[in-house]
């Protein structure tokens, strides 16, 4: 069975430009939703793919953290290119540690984190979405159980590099996000299965911000984006948005 891959998007909107990110494993779809209301706001908003993301697992592997943050950089020269000057960047997971990384070096208005982690407590931890990501899609393949168990085997094995790279990627931005002094709004589900729900509290005590905003959801999950909570969340960011002198 083909898998149709998926695109960037782009909405296009006033001068403000939002540079939404998606988290590993993950793809546009992950922020399309908040997307499309913050466009209906009359921000402009813009989310790449990563290399190796909303591919095959076997593709994913193939690609480096390092790359994802070039990606990202890409993203945002893009957006320059085009001619907006007033970019704020949100990000779920992954995307949200991307997002204070480019906070941390490039000029932007605003940084807002969605379930991003802080802390790798355990290689397992941050393997569970990968496995659940590839055993999907090989279903989706049509491909029958024993083969996918021998498949994911394989790809555990080849993935452990990528793991670590993405283990000091995060450890990088943990000790540099106390050098952040962009307006930051920092959002956490409770319910949180994948990462260490302190990371939110880290992130809101440790960046030096004037403006700065920490937002808990009860009811929700990791992946907050397409939660019970979307509605609220969509309404906190933009109204976070709103507040910000742009």
């Amino acid at each position: 069975m083909k898998i149709k891959q998926p695109e960037p998007f782009m909405f296009r909107g006033d001068e403000r430009a939002v540079l939404l990110l998606h988290g590993f494993t993950g793809h546009s779809a992950d922020v399309r939703m908040l997307g499309r209301f913050l466009n209906s706001k009359g921000y402009t908003c813009y989310a790449p793919i990563y290399r190796g993301h909303g591919k095959s697992p076997e593709d994913l592997i193939e690609a480096t953290a390092e790359q994802w943050w070039e990606d990202v950089k890409n993203a945002y020269l893009y957006l320059k290119g085009e001619g907006y000057e007033k970019i704020a960047v949100a990000g779920l997971s992954l995307g949200g540690v991307l997002a204070l990384r480019l906070a941390c070096t490039h000029p932007l208005e605003a940084v807002v984190t969605m379930c991003s982690p802080m802390f790798f407590d355990n290689e397992e931890q941050l393997t569970i979405g990968f496995k659940q990501f590839a055993k999907d899609y090989k279903q989706l393949e049509g491909k029958d159980e024993a083969t996918i168990q021998e498949e994911m085997g394989e790809l555990l094995e080849r993935s452990k590099e990528l793991f670590k790279q993405i283990a000091e990627s995060i450890e990088r931005v943990k000790e540099n996000v106390d050098m952040l002094y962009t307006p930051t709004l920092v959002i956490q589900a409770e319910k949180d299965e994948m990462i260490n729900p302190d990371s939110a509290n880290y992130i809101y005590e440790n960046v030096e911000a004037d403006q700065k905003e920490i937002k808990w959801y009860a009811n929700a999950g990791h992946a907050i984006t397409f939660s019970d909570a979307k509605d609220q969340l969509h309404e906190d960011i933009a109204q976070f948005f709103a507040s910000l002198k742009w």
